[in-house]
């Protein structure tokens, strides 16, 4: 229809120029308008001489005002055409845009035939302009990203980003592929320790690109010195701060969790700055007392694709709440699992799923309500063998609670691993359920004191430990060094109620019978 249309205009074009050149050669043919000659000259003196009276002068003065007169009207009517093929060109670059868009969206509808696509929601992420974020005080700048302008359609940097990126996931054959451009903005969570200093030193000592990796740090407390410290920073970081420092109310018999409150507007107020007003798809987030591994960014942008892909994931996280010395096992640093337990403690989010918890936030204590079935449902998290992150904040909201028995041993991953050049579709939900339901079930069944010292058992492992009620399980979990606390019923770090570790230099599951289907709520 656009090449007829584009035909229709050139061929009309050409007659309109064509009659207007015989137009031309019908005033340059025609006789002078004056006396004519006897012979029919219609030059001055074809047949008669011009006489100096009166009349002849008259006559003169006049052919020469028709001259002028045609003369114009002639100039006038070329830059009438000059304007009407102006018009055409105009129209037909629009017509040849369109038809060009058209073939690109009709391309564009068989890859997506082709590549299946996850049932997440889909949201095309955006690259903000410059924005301002303004709190009581004060302005602070975020840094400009470029968008690209693809007439007649707008599409930024990142949107076109994203989509190739999606089209480098091909579930049917299980191969992922990472996405060496997505822009994974780090929100960093403060608000009254200057030793946030220690872990923003880190992530931009390991940043590779400020670009793809803009560090967001949001302050809440509205504390002076700490401010300071995170201003220090300049253009290598945004520093953005929490309005509302007041108080909340709380029951009488909850006052002394005032900070927890605090916590969740903070995190609720942060993540809405990142995914609505900076306008990112996704996001990592640490807290100030964090410090992160030299491999940190580079695991998160490898496991992008497959939380993108996978709806059956909800978070990838860096934590593993076992990893401490002794329970991980030093040479795979390369191992990664799913696990149905939030782990926190540095942890990717997209766009999409927030947008399911924001309007349902709970006023305190976050993490543990992101662990009931009603948030979880039913869906996973990545975490490492060995953690990307520590901890080095003992004093908090929480007051030290595990940070002495469990938290300060957390072993920190050393060696970087280049994820982003493994093939990681073994993490996706079809093939890791049946696999890991082989190893763990065909692991020897044995009993703790066989593992323990003076044991008689022999081999390297793996082998499975099991049990089969809340109290069996925190006794054994407490005798071979795991954390044994549940919520929701799912314990941490656990997979279909089975948490892996090393024991004594073998690895050990500590498993449910097999057969299990579900998590028993009451086990809290």
């Amino acid at each position: 229809m656009v090449r007829k249309k584009g035909s229709l205009i050139l061929c009309g074009a050409f007659l309109f120029v064509a009659w207007n050149a015989l137009l031309l050669l019908f005033l340059w043919g025609r006789p002078p308008i004056g006396r004519l000659g006897e012979g029919g000259g219609a030059e001055p003196g074809a047949g008669e001489e011009w006489g100096a009276g009166k009349a002849q002068v008259g006559g003169a003065n006049g052919l020469a005002g028709e001259v002028i007169r045609l003369a114009e009207e002639v100039e006038s009517e070329l830059e009438t055409q000059k304007k009407l093929l102006k018009q055409i060109q105009s129209h037909r670059e629009l017509w040849e845009q369109r038809k060009e868009l058209g073939k690109r969206e009709s391309e564009g509808t068989k890859d997506e035939k082709n590549i299946e696509e996850p049932k997440k929601p889909q949201q095309i992420p955006a690259v903000p302009q410059s924005h301002k974020i303004v709190d009581d005080t004060k302005t602070v700048t975020k840094n400009t990203q470029t968008i690209m302008v693809a007439p007649p359609q707008l599409v930024t940097k990142e949107q076109k980003l994203d989509q190739e990126n999606k089209k480098m996931v091909e579930n049917e054959v299980g191969l992922t592929k990472p996405s060496p451009q997505i822009i994974i903005p780090i929100l960093v969570i403060a608000c009254d320790r200057v030793t946030v200093k220690r872990s923003l030193d880190k992530l931009i000592q390991y940043r590779p690109s400020a670009e793809l990796y803009p560090i967001i740090v949001s302050q809440d407390c509205g504390h002076a010195d700490t401010a300071r410290v995170i201003g220090s920073y300049g253009s290598q970081i945004t520093h953005i701060s929490q309005p509302d420092l007041a108080d909340i109310p709380v029951r009488p018999d909850h006052r002394k969790f005032q900070g927890y409150y605090k916590i969740a507007r903070h995190y609720r107020w942060a993540l809405n700055q990142v995914f609505n007003v900076f306008a990112y798809s996704t996001v990592v987030i640490v807290e100030d007392d964090l410090e992160v591994a030299p491999d940190f960014f580079e695991y998160f942008r490898a496991l992008y694709p497959i939380l993108r892909s996978d709806p059956t994931l909800w978070c990838i996280s860096a934590w593993n709440d076992n990893g401490r010395d002794g329970l991980v096992d030093p040479g795979k640093a390369d191992l990664l699992y799913r696990t149905d337990f939030f782990p926190g403690l540095g942890w990717m989010l997209l766009k999409e799923v927030w947008a399911e918890l924001e309007p349902k936030w709970p006023k305190a204590f976050w993490d543990d309500w992101m662990r009931h079935p009603e948030q979880r449902k039913n869906r996973s998290c990545i975490r490492p063998e060995i953690s990307r992150t520590i901890t080095f904040g003992r004093k908090g909201v929480s007051l030290g609670q595990f940070f002495d028995q469990y938290l300060r041993y957390i072993k920190l991953n050393a060696e970087f691993v280049p994820f982003t050049k493994q093939d990681l579709s073994y993490l996706v939900r079809e093939k890791y359920d049946e696999t890991f339901e082989k190893e763990v079930y065909s692991a020897p069944l044995v009993k703790v004191e066989e593992l323990q010292h003076g044991g008689s058992l022999k081999g390297s492992g793996p082998f499975r430990v099991q049990y089969s009620s809340r109290d069996s399980f925190k006794v054994l979990a407490r005798n071979l060094g795991v954390m044994d606390d549940l919520k929701s019923g799912v314990p941490r770090a656990g997979y279909r109620g089975v948490v892996s570790f090393i024991s004594r230099g073998r690895r050990i599951y500590l498993a449910p019978p097999e057969g299990w289907t579900k998590y028993d709520t009451s086990w809290s």
